[in-house]
């Protein structure tokens, strides 16, 4: 890459890598925000309309530097990305694409009618880019300007991505990481990471405008459309839009078939038309037929999964909780009632929990019972009651604030991001432990703090039983091993309550004496359990006391035996011929 411009090739090829580089910026952005968090915008050729009309006023009207100009760029950028992200990123479904593509054909049509930015004329003489007292007017001197730019996106976004920001931003995709519960339920602000992805590639637009303008040496609307957003995010769906080195693949395929076929076509059909477009269709539809993830994941399918050495020494551990006393009360849920609409799931629900107690939660199914663990930690309102988990009334409370009291749960359905590996997912519980951010994670200053992650990560694997299977994508394992994965990365959070949502389901008898293990061993270390189980055998065997629910209304509440021996429970849940 570093050579091409000292080797004899045409100018044409110069510009287009060029035009490559500074397409790829925009992509590298899109990868992010649609590809890792699942947030689809038809709107970065405003944001790179924004960095070139900056730039091309502040060098041809204020008469500042092109470095100058770059800087207002970014600045309204980002004053912008954060007003729109405020108000579209708490849209759902549709809304969000179609604010986007709202804010685009608005910034289009304001360029076009604005005399000072030259209306659909646009502007002209915008001056070259010089670093150091040189001129960069030369194709082959901007260049290295261009690459340099690319190339800094995309290491920074690798690194962004391999760190705990990272980790929260890849479970936010709805298709892949399961959407906002859990990273919630980690202690985590989706929100606040979702405007995170929109800012950054929002700026990284911006900076290729600003690279676009002085290319170009003259701008005008057309450029930042709609209708080029959409050329973005075909570039992106094309080179792999979840992933990073995707961006230059898409970018350079696509403007190299492109201009081919803008070539070759009318000499084919002898007169000219549109007919680039068709084919350039019909070659995208082919190759994403080849590879239904984009032209990157069949070159990275060829590579082997990221390893590295797990430093465990104790200098390392991450800071801990202090444990309350063995029968101190943790959780108090007072008559708590939940309303769907005309639909009384949970109805006056009490009970207690105490440190190193494990209750069962039981029930047939549509008792109530997630619903209530829903409740507990903050994943759903109350209508009615309180929940008062370490002396603090947390009803109404985000799960995020609850889960940084010491709350920690897993799922009824499992939430795990399938395309990180076992040893991600678990340390994605200790986000709530460490501090680090997205600029600690761009310098490489987090390096410490992610190396206790990791080792509490494997830990806890280690405690689990999967230590074999480290860096194994999580999609790959069985149903009954990824739950004891959501177990490892619920205890990574060092909580004092722990939620568990049917643990043995799935597991095979050998692993369900294993698990049972575990969780006696756990209360032996004074930390709390209450857990939604179906199999009567591992629950009663396991558990202090046992809450039975029945239509959203708690049925009893007792030993073990003593709930064994109640015909109410024969009646509603094992069924009247149960022994």
């Amino acid at each position: 890459m570093l050579l091409i411009p000292l080797l004899p090739v045409p100018e044409l090829v110069i510009t287009q890598m060029n035009y490559i580089g500074i397409d790829a910026l925009v992509v590298v952005g899109l990868v992010l925000l649609t590809g890792i968090c699942g947030l689809t915008s038809f709107g970065q050729a405003a944001f790179v309309g924004i960095g070139a009309y900056a730039t091309a006023y502040a060098t041809t009207v204020l008469n500042w530097s092109p470095w100058a100009g770059l800087g207002l760029g970014l600045l309204l950028t980002a004053v912008i990305a954060l007003i729109l992200g405020m108000v579209t990123l708490r849209m759902s479904g549709h809304n969000l694409p179609l604010a986007t593509i709202a804010w685009c054909v608005a910034l289009y049509y304001v360029l076009g009618n604005v005399d000072a930015l030259g209306r659909y004329d646009g502007m002209v003489n915008i001056p070259s880019v010089s670093i150091v007292g040189l001129s960069l007017q030369s194709g082959r001197h901007y260049y290295y300007l261009v690459w340099i730019f690319a190339g800094l996106a995309a290491f920074g976004t690798l690194r962004l991505l391999d760190s705990r920001s990272g980790r929260i931003l890849r479970t936010i995709n709805p298709d892949h990481g399961g959407g906002a519960t859990m990273p919630e339920a980690m202690g985590a602000s989706v929100f606040r990471h979702k405007l995170l992805a929109f800012l950054i590639a929002a700026l990284l637009a911006s900076a290729a405008g600003w690279l676009f303008a002085h290319l170009q040496r003259t701008i005008n609307p057309s450029p930042f459309g709609i209708g080029r957003s959409l050329d973005y995010l075909f570039m992106g769906v094309l080179g792999g839009v979840g992933y990073v080195w995707g961006a230059f693949v898409g970018a350079a395929f696509t403007t190299v078939l492109r201009d081919l076929l803008q070539d070759w076509l009318p000499k084919i059909f002898g007169g000219s038309g549109n007919y680039e477009t068709i084919v350039f269709g019909l070659l995208l539809i082919a190759a994403l037929k080849i590879s239904p993830g984009g032209l990157w994941s069949w070159v990275s399918g060829h590579f082997e999964a990221k390893r590295f050495e797990i430093e465990s020494s104790a200098r390392d551990a991450l800071p801990r909780r202090s444990k309350p006393q063995a029968g101190e009360q943790l959780l108090d849920v007072q008559g708590i009632h939940k309303q769907f609409g005309g639909l009384a799931a949970v109805q006056n629900v009490s009970f207690s929990l105490g440190a190193g107690e494990i209750v069962g939660l039981i029930g047939p199914n549509g008792a109530g019972k997630s619903t209530t663990f829903n409740l507990i930690s903050g994943a759903l309102s109350l209508s009615e009651g309180e929940v008062v988990f370490s002396g603090k009334k947390v009803g109404g409370s985000p799960s995020r604030s609850i889960a940084r009291l010491g709350l920690s749960r897993t799922f009824q359905h499992v939430k795990l991001v399938p395309d990180m590996s076992v040893i991600e997912n678990v340390a994605l519980g200790c986000y709530q432990r460490t501090e680090s951010g997205p600029i600690a994670a761009l310098l490489r200053t987090d390096r410490l703090e992610e190396r206790r992650a990791f080792a509490e990560a494997e830990r806890q694997l280690r405690r689990i039983g999967l230590q074999d299977v480290l860096f194994q994508k999580a999609g790959n394992l069985s149903l009954g091993a990824q739950r004891l994965v959501e177990i490892a990365r619920a205890l990574a959070a060092d909580p004092l309550l722990l939620l568990l949502d049917e643990p043995a389901a799935g597991l095979r008898d050998g692993e369900k004496a294993a698990l049972a293990q575990v969780l006696a061993q756990l209360r032996q270390e004074r930390l709390g359990l209450l857990l939604v189980e179906h199999d009567m055998n591992f629950v009663m065997g396991l558990a202090d006391r046992i809450v039975v629910m029945e239509f959203g209304r708690k049925l009893i509440e007792g030993t073990p035996a003593v709930v064994q021996a109640s015909p109410a429970v024969r009646a509603a849940y094992l069924g009247l011929e149960a022994s």
